[in-house]
């Protein structure tokens, strides 16, 4: 029963202390004196919270640098070995160098052997000129960081570029097509072939562009919400523009 009553009275005791520095507090902050000091120490805690601030979105900034970083060392890393396969892997026999040897007049006058005259070769026709397939110019860093922030989000430098390469497969891949010969098309590239005339419009003429499905059938990317977060950056780069009509959205290569 004393334990549990000097427990209760140490208790009181500690709430008492409190409202007496509460109240010690309290008066404080009406002393013209000291309230010009606390209210100096709120404008110091609002600095330092922007500071924190600004703190907090550049290590995110260095941290996405870093991720861009360690993804372009990890590409050239890969180029490398190439490069380096191929400088190991040089045929040892290349076609021989042919050399015109000069003579001047009146050199070989007297010579026994009469000089072999080489008849012209032949005059191959020219190949028929293939036409040249537009593609997306890749992002470069000045356009990356002046992509906004709540626009590309956590997306990298390098994922961005790899969507770009992706629809520029899927644009040759559609307009070898439209450039073959009809008689050459098998029964696949004839019937994609129709459906890239009736996608076409008086907006698209002489542009190139592809939709969604194209995306699908020559590609590996998922069009999904994601996706269309790299369709805004690139429309943002001025890499594509859209042309909407009868259901469907083509995105043309500007």
């Amino acid at each position: 029963m004393a334990s549990d009553l000097e427990q209760l009275c140490s208790h009181v005791s500690e709430k008492i202390g409190n409202i007496k520095k509460t109240l010690s507090l309290r008066n404080c902050g009406q002393e013209p004196t000291l309230k010009t000091i606390l209210n100096k120490i709120g404008d110091e805690i609002i600095v330092v919270n922007e500071l924190l601030n600004k703190l907090e979105l550049e290590i995110q900034y260095q941290e996405q640098t870093n991720i861009s970083l360690k993804e372009l060392c990890e590409s050239l890393e890969e180029d490398y070995k190439d490069v380096k396969h191929l400088e190991e892997n040089i045929p040892s026999h290349l076609p021989p160098v042919t050399v015109t040897q000069s003579f001047e007049k009146g050199s070989d006058a007297d010579s026994e052997e009469p000089l072999k005259v080489e008849e012209p070769a032949p005059i191959k026709k020219p190949p028929k000129e293939q036409r040249s397939i537009k593609e997306m110019p890749f992002i470069t860093c000045d356009e990356f960081n002046g992509i906004p922030a709540y626009m590309k989000s956590r997306l990298t430098y390098c994922k961005i570029n790899e969507v770009i390469k992706e629809i520029n497969k899927a644009v040759i891949s559609k307009y070898k097509i439209v450039h073959q010969p009809k008689k050459s098309m098998n029964s696949v590239a004839r019937n994609l072939y129709h459906r890239f005339m009736d996608e076409e419009t008086k907006d698209t003429k002489g542009h190139y562009f592809i939709v969604e499905a194209d995306i699908k059938e020559f590609t590996t990317l998922k069009v999904d919400k994601k996706f269309h977060v790299f369709l805004n950056i690139l429309r943002h780069c001025r890499r594509l523009s859209e042309v909407r009509g009868g259901g469907l959205t083509r995105y043309v290569i500007t």
